[in-house]
């Protein structure tokens, strides 16, 4: 409804500082959770959600009422033509909005630092408590760390990686949009 509507246009427009900030006064301070990877991704879940609500929304509305009165008209239930005709037609729209989502997500540090803290190297296995990394931060620590060749070429390496990973994922959403489109 319109509430929904009004919570999306207002967390379209926080900052992942905010964001994150948010999550530690919530998680940590209230719920009194520690610094954790979990956390980070908490507060990167809340800068995805209206990209990929506002993407959702948009998809369902483009799909035909033609369909769904043809499905109704045929007695098929609602739940059932939701499931069997609305979702199916829109779902490339709502792929491609998770995609870019993640993609819009991908260059945050600031959720990093606040909730967890930074760590020169790549830590799976304790999600919910040691330090974490991220490419963003990675490439801060080697700017902080100086101007020597081998420290650029790393900084240079952690950058286009990102925008490798970014791309890839943008002409993912791209060939997935063209591959479950609807047929004119």
């Amino acid at each position: 409804g319109k509430l929904t509507t009004f919570m999306v246009d207002i967390l379209s427009g926080v900052p992942s500082i905010v964001a994150a900030l948010f999550v530690y006064a919530l998680w940590i301070t209230i719920l009194g959770q520690q610094r954790s990877g979990f956390a980070v991704s908490l507060s990167l879940i809340l800068l995805m959600v209206p990209v990929v609500v506002r993407n959702t929304e948009e998809m369902l509305r483009v799909v035909p009422m033609d369909l769904r009165e043809a499905s109704y008209a045929l007695g098929v239930p609602k739940w059932k033509t939701i499931a069997r005709i609305v979702l199916p037609t829109a779902l490339s729209g709502i792929v491609t909005g998770i995609m870019l989502a993640i993609a819009r997500v991908m260059g945050e540090s600031a959720p990093v630092l606040i909730l967890v803290g930074s760590t020169p190297q790549l830590n799976w296995t304790h999600l919910f408590g040691q330090p974490q990394s991220s490419l963003p931060l990675f490439m801060l620590d080697m700017w902080k760390s100086g101007s020597a060749q081998p420290v650029m070429d790393r900084l240079w390496g952690a950058a286009l990686t990102l925008v490798i990973l970014v791309v890839v994922l943008n002409l993912l959403a791209r060939f997935i949009a063209a591959k479950f489109s609807v047929k004119k």
